[in-house]
């Protein structure tokens, strides 16, 4: 099937160039110049991917992903596109919900191979799942990619549910941050921070029952034990 991509940015130059790359790799691209179009055709469902420009006119682009979020179903990856080369910036971007982002100026080629890593599902995501996978109060169904926590829903992004469940089916194996970039992102390379700000996030929404245990020096591994010790340790 065609992926279908979004790639929302003010400036023509930019818009062209991406879409002339993504449609010569077979994918269909629809083009906005602000962020009130770009929401309106997130909203349609007509999407699999959106490349978002951090500076949009009318709704910027972190309002953008922060806005949909919250929504509690909102599932298409985001890259972010943004001329803020500062590590704060990056992770303001990540925390906002975005999957991944990019930065201006850029390789048109790299962006490419971003949106095609983003539309691969990872293999912890692919492999065949339980309908439902329990670990004391939350439950999450592989079909629906839905979770709960004590029995209310908790909305999760794309990537932040693929963390999950990859660390529901490898419960008690410590994975580095790099290991997690290959194993839930299929990234061969990239930010490190980009694990640890979907790791925190991740804490933060399944809140003191969340499992995700840190080993100083070495990674992150789930463990069927209270995990309160490690609440506020978000580095490894």
């Amino acid at each position: 099937m065609t992926a279908r991509v979004l790639v929302a940015d003010d400036d023509l130059v930019v818009r062209d160039m991406v879409r002339r790359y993504l449609e010569r790799e077979g994918m269909a691209v629809a083009v906005v110049g602000d962020g009130h179009e770009a929401l309106r055709v997130l909203e349609s469902g007509q999407v699999d991917i959106a490349v978002i420009d951090v500076l949009l006119p009318g709704v910027s682009g972190l309002a953008l992903v922060r806005s949909l979020c919250r929504g509690g179903n909102f599932s298409v990856p985001v890259i972010l596109l943004t001329a803020l080369g500062e590590e704060e910036d990056r992770i303001a971007g990540l925390e906002a919900g975005a999957d991944d982002y990019v930065t201006k100026p850029f390789s048109p080629r790299e962006l490419t191979l971003r949106v095609r890593s983003l539309l691969r599902r990872a293999p912890a995501a692919a492999a065949p799942q339980p309908s439902e996978i329990t670990a004391g109060a939350i439950t999450i169904s592989t079909a629906a990619r839905t979770a709960t926590v004590a029995g209310n829903p908790v909305g999760l992004t794309n990537r932040e549910f693929d963390l999950l469940l990859f660390f529901l089916t490898h419960r008690d194996t410590v994975f580095s941050r790099q290991e997690l970039l290959n194993q839930v992102w299929c990234w061969d390379y990239g930010d490190l921070s980009t694990v640890t700000v979907h790791v925190k996030r991740l804490r933060a929404k399944l809140g003191a029952y969340h499992q995700i245990h840190t080993v100083w020096g070495r990674g992150y591994f789930w463990r069927d034990a209270p995990a309160a010790q490690d609440a506020n340790h978000d580095c490894a």
